[in-house]
């Protein structure tokens, strides 16, 4: 029998975050349980790898969701992380915090301290900010927030697009104005990606009292009564125990997390039963609620040989690049590829953004496991606020069987307006003088997709995931509620859930960063301290007063 203070179940962006917090009181003893291996590999931190890390399954769960009615029955493809670090070890490294208006939402449902003026100081405590500490950001913090780096003429092409088609120019999207065209921020320092892992986790990793398992996978979580106590978990093929005198922490992400509470005996009732599964605590919610964010691409071809296409269909430029970047931490492999982007109204009379543009300066399909074949620049057009709501379930009680994912995309016929509507506005910026040098014809959807009905059928033929799932073991007071404001298990001792399943709505932007803010506010929370004092900033009138 193995006992600690707090075990943490993930070492994804959360699991990290705490592991590194909790562990910073010597006299704690904290076990951190990772299903996946260690990120070895130069692909996790080379920020031109993440196109070899999306599509691989050595470093990925490789999930795949049920048959989606309103996108041809197709099942879509959800990669998530499995190794160190989690999701923020594979992502696309884009730093954004989401619309002030999000968190505001959350203090009006209930859950008191999670206004925007309560997250925003985490947020600046997560964050080292390349350019240094003011009222929205952090520069000492341990997430590494940097500028785009690439010189390629075609990221400053699309803003400027975005200005000529009347948007407004914003130079920081985590700052007083979300709404309008400009640079996206990376989780990149030095020229490496900085992952929850690399951030928080080797910090802490010469600690004592830190123990970090890799390759272990959390069968069950372990009660007396009411009461967490300990977690079973299977490493090489052996079943062991390790058992909690605090605190049980779960931050396995918006599929694990509600599958290993299921499996643990809480959720529906009925449901458990089903299965086989012991009723530990009767919560209907557990792996309801699921929201994510639907995305389309819309693939230009460019007249000018300057995409990335040189780079990722060349094998020796590949090996160039490769070199360039290990032995000087610098060239393309120290950018992402997607350094602008947009928050953009499909309405004007709405109050916030509701579709997110990603421009990546590649030809991408497939969450480019679709290999290159010519030059293009390719606009993700991602809507923000979906109304469709899906759900997790179980597929067996086999704890190596992927969880069921339903997400119902397009379920709500206002989901389908708006990522029609993104699509047009993406064309017409792409039309403006800005990127005539650079124009050539439209690859995808191309000239067969002009009416709402062709549009809505090549959205249904191609849309993806842009890898945000949220929401499925949400924070709240009602009776689908998990967790209360402290992320603690309703009816359950000793039990908290802490990671990217807790938010009640999915909030307009990436998640990484926000998750990370989950933790360390809940960190402070976990070890008595007080929280943060308010923040008091001037934000733009498109944003909720703070």
């Amino acid at each position: 029998m193995t006992r600690y203070d707090y075990i943490i179940i993930g070492a994804g962006s959360a699991g990290c975050v705490l592991a590194n917090r909790l562990s910073a009181d010597p006299s704690k003893k904290v076990l951190l349980l990772e299903a996946g291996g260690k990120d070895k590999s130069v692909f996790f931190h080379m920020p031109a790898g993440v196109g070899k890390l999306i599509g691989n399954e050595f470093a990925n769960w490789y999930y795949w969701t049920e048959g989606q009615e309103h996108l041809n029955n197709r099942k879509l493809y959800w990669p998530r992380g499995k190794v160190l670090g989690g999701s923020s070890s594979i992502n696309g490294m884009i730093y954004i915090r989401g619309h002030a208006r999000d968190y505001d939402q959350w203090r009006q449902m209930g859950l008191e301290g999670w206004g925007f003026k309560d997250v925003l100081p985490y947020f600046k405590r997560a964050e080292g900010n390349e350019n240094g500490t003011d009222e929205f950001h952090g520069g000492e913090g341990p997430l590494g927030v940097s500028n785009g780096r690439s010189t390629n003429e075609l990221f400053s092409a699309f803003v400027e697009a975005g200005k000529q088609a009347g948007y407004p120019y914003t130079d920081d999207f985590n700052g007083p104005q979300q709404e309008g065209v400009g640079p996206y921020q990376h989780t990149i320092k030095n020229g490496q990606r900085c992952s929850a892992a690399k951030g928080y986790l080797v910090p802490a990793l010469g600690r004592p009292n830190l123990t970090v398992e890799v390759e272990a996978l959390t069968s069950r979580i372990l009660f007396e009564g009411k009461k967490a106590v300990g977690v079973e978990y299977v490493q090489k093929k052996q079943t062991k125990q390790a058992y909690a005198d605090a605190e049980v922490i779960l931050c396995g992400g918006a599929i694990n997390s509600p599958q290993t509470l299921m499996l643990s005996g809480i959720g529906k009732g009925e449901y458990l039963k089903k299965f086989g599964i012991d009723v530990v605590a009767d919560l209907p919610g557990v792996g309801q609620n699921l929201q994510d964010h639907l995305d389309c691409t819309v693939i230009q071809e460019c007249l000018q040989p300057i995409t990335l296409h040189s780079q990722v269909a060349n094998p020796l430029n590949q090996l160039l690049t490769g070199m360039q970047y290990v032995f000087f931490k610098s060239g393309v492999g120290t950018s992402n590829g997607l350094e602008s982007g947009a928050f953009l109204k499909t309405r004007k009379e709405l109050e916030v953004p509701d579709v997110q543009i990603h421009f990546v300066a590649a030809f991408m399909r497939d969450h480019a496991r679709i290999k290159s074949d010519r030059h293009a620049f390719t606009v993700h057009v991602c809507q923000l606020r979906p109304e469709s709501r899906g759900f997790i379930g179980l597929k067996s009680t086999n704890p190596s069987d992927p969880a069921l994912i339903q997400p119902n995309y397009l379920q709500a016929e206002a989901d389908r307006i708006v990522m029609r509507e993104g699509v047009r506005m993406v064309r017409e910026i792409l039309k403006q003088p800005a990127m005539d040098a650079y124009r050539g014809p439209e690859y995808w959807p191309g000239e067969k997709a002009q009416s709402d009905e062709q549009i809505d059928a090549w959205i249904r033929e191609t849309a993806e995931t842009i890898y945000h799932p949220v929401g499925t073991a949400k924070m709240g007071k009602d009776n689908m509620a998990v967790v209360d404001e402290r992320c603690r298990v309703h009816g359950i001792e000793n039990l908290r859930v802490i990671d990217a399943s807790v938010m009640p709505t999915l909030v307009g932007g990436n998640t990484n960063a926000p998750t990370i803010m989950i933790a360390e506010k809940m960190s402070d929370d976990i070890l008595g301290k007080a929280p943060l004092p308010a923040a008091e900033v001037a934000i733009a009138e498109d944003r909720a007063v703070a």
